[in-house]
């Protein structure tokens, strides 16, 4: 199987971040929490009833009655104001879990969130757009998995990033191009001197195929190119005109990713989920995410059908992610 665990691992105890975990009621939080802790990963705050939660080193608050409680409806209210959100809103906001940890994040008590394991991209995303916003230059925010995988043969030693995954249902060309250069940052971030080699995928392959959504990526390359013409990025192409070599010779012969793609950008979210639940479940693949980019501080999602330790997963990259942040 990949290390690209083991290396986020390491990476994650050289510096340790503090991670907000909201869902303390969920069973495998409190697993993830005593695993992250015990192998040293992360400072870990989670969010719920002191009284039902016993987690040796971790720090259990809950929003209803916090200390900063307050301090941090008062933020927020003004943070919102033009939204017309008063302070009584505010303060009735702040008991919901994740909005509490996500203004952790943002008054610096924490330098990341991690949720979903039993709530909904929306109910992650939402807060962390109201409090944390967007990061600088940012158009889009698109969401990614890291899968790893025992095929050494394909990505980077088994390791690639799919995108988007999880947020953006049908991107247009544009939206599609942003989400391909932010993948590529997102590559680059975790996976230091490998250079990322993006395909943009669809059903055909350097315009063997006709129909709209071969020419949205068509011209998704396009903007691309013109955008951000220092990164490796091509299309469309065919799934195995990406990884396979041989493959690519036969379709692609001319193409500078063809064969060796690493960041897989497919067309639509249909696709894009549909695509990663096979890998994972017929490949017994690790998928770690839906990881964000483009939120202005570390704040990842977790599917609803997530483990224990696909959590620990997620809360070692966030603790990367917060440290290259800095």
């Amino acid at each position: 199987m990949s290390d690209f665990l083991n290396r986020m691992k390491s990476a994650a105890k050289a510096d340790l971040k503090t991670i907000v975990l909201p869902e303390g009621e969920d069973p495998r939080t409190i697993v993830a929490a005593t695993k992250i802790i015990e192998e040293g990963l992360a400072k870990i705050v989670i969010l719920g009833n002191p009284d039902e939660i016993n987690v040796p080193g971790a720090t259990v608050i809950d929003p209803r009655n916090a200390e900063k409680h307050e301090e941090y409806a008062q933020k927020f209210a003004e943070l919102r104001a033009k939204k017309g959100v008063t302070i009584e809103q505010a303060r009735a906001q702040v008991m919901d879990a994740t909005y509490f940890g996500t203004m952790m994040v943002k008054m610096g008590d924490a330098d990341g969130l991690v949720s979903g394991a039993c709530h909904s991209t929306a109910d992650t995303l939402r807060p962390a757009l109201q409090i944390l916003k967007t990061a600088p230059g940012t158009k889009l925010v698109s969401a990614f998995f890291v899968m790893c995988t025992d095929t050494p043969q394909f990505g980077t030693d088994g390791t690639l990033i799919f995108a988007d995954c999880g947020l953006n249902i049908n991107p247009s060309s544009d939206e599609l191009s942003e989400i391909a250069i932010a993948s590529a940052h997102s590559w680059s971030t975790f996976m230091g001197n490998v250079e990322p080699h993006v395909a943009m995928l669809s059903y055909s392959t350097m315009g063997s195929a006709g129909g709209e959504v071969a020419k949205k990526v068509q011209e998704a390359v396009k903007f691309c190119k013109e955008k951000a013409p220092e990164l490796a990025i091509d299309g469309d192409l065919q799934l195995d005109a990406a990884i396979v070599p041989t493959v690519a010779q036969l379709k692609a012969p001319g193409s500078s990713v063809a064969g060796k793609a690493n960041v897989l950008v497919f067309p639509d979210l249909e696709a894009g989920n549909i695509g990663y639940k096979l890998v994972q479940r017929f490949a017994g693949a690790d998928a770690y995410g839906p990881i964000l980019q483009g939120i202005a501080k570390p704040v990842n999602d977790l599917s609803r059908g997530c483990s224990a330790d696909d959590i620990v997963g997620v809360v070692a990259i966030t603790a990367v992610q917060a440290q290259m942040a800095e």
